[in-house]
């Protein structure tokens, strides 16, 4: 029975975890042994000392947790898919000399002082135990993920987007080039017929053929696709979770966007693939959590004192829920402290502006300094969004947006934010002019992002704050 690529992700995920765990097991009571022993069998000469006394028992417990933590924050379990030789060689060698240097401080030097000779010859030791063992570990499941790709045992289902030329070009290299993936057959524009062999169906009914097919990438490959065309259709597939890659023109082969990913294979722009390094992403991934639930915890009592002011100042709910629409193209409900009367926008969705009548006088002061986005810390924790990131936006006006920009979609592959370089450089967008403005710098957003850019922007959202300049 094949099984397709999220199915793989979740059964290598589960095999690193478990073999990183024993792999850390087995280091450490090796370690423990070698300390014990390091001294009694004259293994090194000029440590002729006692051992210091330890207590392991708890640092067998948590050792383990603490080696899955650091793997984790190295990206490891991010796309374990993906991994090759060297890659897995150099991530597993960081995160190992990462794990040992951090025992030797919390741990060793925790013991009585006898001989930092001893402790180096401690520190190497287990980072050697510890490496030799995640390491081979590693490199067997490796070998079998590439040994079940190659008898299709594990494959990724995909379909083109197209019938002509182009598409039969690269369905004829998906088969006889790439060994991870399987053809499963052709989608047809909703104005060809669907009389050619391999065809399973049209745009307009992609969803149940996706379902059905169980389809893990499609590739789009018409032959004469204008980019209002292409993104429309793009914009259309990310709900469902993909990976979606097209063939490139001329302006993406020259800005740099087409990488040689499979040797043989006509060059693909990957839409989905994140832009920001697999340990960053973890790392980033995790300062949104710990972040969000202390901001939540320590400002409570603040909160507390927003929503009786908020009820004193009108009448209506303290927070204010609203449909935005998130990662992958999916709709949630952001959360807001209320600033507008109630019933607002009962003659429909309308852009805020600096003198906006609707504004209560309370809710122009949390607007001010942006306070009113604060409740969104709880989205954040959620995994909704995260604390940067483009700002997220109605239906409403994304299709007014993709009437004049139709790249809005690209965004989509990233969680919406709680700040962006967007509103920072525009403030409230009280135009459609200004929401294109704000889009592109969400674009170049993502097309850098980093840990780097992402300080850059809280230092910037910080001034934003102090010196009042929400609205």
């Amino acid at each position: 029975m094949l099984k397709t690529r999220n199915m793989n992700r979740m059964t290598l995920r589960l095999a690193y975890l478990f073999f990183d765990m024993l792999a850390a097991v087995i280091a450490w009571l090796f370690f423990v042994y070698f300390r014990q022993v390091i001294n009694n069998v004259g293994l090194f000469e000029g440590i002729h000392i006692l051992v210091p006394k330890y207590d392991y028992t708890k640092s067998f417990v948590l050792f383990p947790f603490c080696c899955l933590f650091v793997h984790y924050l190295s990206g490891v379990y991010l796309y374990p898919e993906r991994h090759y030789q060297v890659r897995l060689f150099i991530t597993t060698f960081v995160a190992c000399a990462i794990i040992a240097v951090a025992i030797f401080f919390a741990l060793l030097l925790d013991d009585i002082v006898v001989s930092y000779e001893y402790y180096y010859y401690s520190l190497l030791a287990l980072f050697l135990i510890l490496f030799v063992f995640t390491y081979t570990f590693r490199v067997i499941i490796c070998f079998g993920v590439r040994r079940n790709y190659k008898t299709k045992r594990w494959t990724t289902r995909t379909a083109i987007i197209g019938t002509g030329k182009n598409a039969k070009k690269i369905a004829y290299e998906l088969e006889k080039k790439l060994k991870e993936n399987t053809f499963v057959g052709y989608i047809s524009e909703d104005n060809k017929n669907l009389q050619q062999e391999e065809v399973i169906g049209r745009i307009s009914q992609i969803e149940p053929v996706i379902k059905k097919e169980n389809i893990q990438e499609i590739i789009i490959a018409l032959d004469d696709s204008d980019e209002q065309r292409l993104f429309s259709i793009i914009s259309s597939l990310y709900k469902y979770n993909i990976s979606i890659r097209f063939t490139p023109g001329l302006y993406e082969i020259l800005i740099g966007s087409v990488k040689m990913t499979e040797l043989g294979m006509s060059p693909l722009v990957s839409i989905t693939n994140p832009t920001m390094k697999d340990w960053q992403a973890c790392v980033k991934r995790l300062f949104d959590i710990v972040a969000s639930f202390l901001s939540l915890v320590i400002l409570s009592p603040l909160f507390l004192f927003f929503a009786i002011r908020i009820k004193a100042d009108s009448k209506g709910s303290v927070f204010f829920k609203q449909e935005r629409i998130g990662q992958f193209g999916r709709p949630f409900d952001i959360v807001k402290f209320r600033t507008m009367y109630t019933n607002a926008e009962n003659l429909g969705p309308q852009l805020s502006s600096p003198h906006d009548s609707r504004v209560t006088p309370f809710g122009r002061f949390l607007r001010k300094y942006r306070f009113d986005e604060l409740p969104q810390f709880w989205n954040i924790l959620k995994g909704e969004m995260s604390i940067v990131g483009p700002r997220p936006e109605r239906d409403f006006y994304i299709k007014k947006i993709t009437e004049v920009a139709p790249y809005y979609c690209l965004i989509y592959k990233i969680r919406p934010g709680l700040t962006s370089w967007g509103p920072i450089r525009i403030g409230y967008s009280d135009t459609l002019e200004k929401m294109v403005e704000r889009l592109n710098y969400d674009v170049i957003y993502m097309e850098d992002m980093s840990l780097k850019t992402d300080l850059k922007i809280l230092l910037y959202t910080v001034d934003v704050i102090f010196r009042g300049k929400g609205v």
